[in-house]
C-alpha cells in the first residue's frame, strides 16, 4: 500500500473571552470572540470597535504565551 505526506485540518474551538491574532487574510489581525455557535464566531475589533459574525473558518497554527494584546495597528 503507498504513503503520501497529507496536511489535515480541523476547526479550531473558539471560546467567548478568548483574544486571538488572524495572521493573514481579509480577516487579518487581532479580534477578541465574542459569541460562538455551532455554525459561526462572533468577533470584535479593539480598534474599530466593530462586531462581525462569520461562519466558522479558522485552523489553528500555533499557540504563544505572554504576546502584547492587542498589538500595533
Amino acid at each position: 500500500m503507498q504513503t503520501f505526506d497529507v496536511a489535515v485540518f480541523k476547526p479550531y474551538s473558539f471560546t467567548v473571552g478568548q483574544k486571538i491574532n488572524i495572521a493573514s487574510g481579509p480577516r487579518k489581525g487581532d479580534w477578541e470572540v465574542v459569541a460562538v455557535t455551532e455554525r459561526k464566531v462572533k468577533l470584535h475589533c479593539p480598534f474599530s470597535h466593530r462586531e462581525f459574525e462569520w461562519d466558522r473558518f479558522c485552523y489553528l497554527v500555533e499557540e504563544r504565551q505572554g504576546v502584547v494584546w492587542p498589538g500595533p495597528e
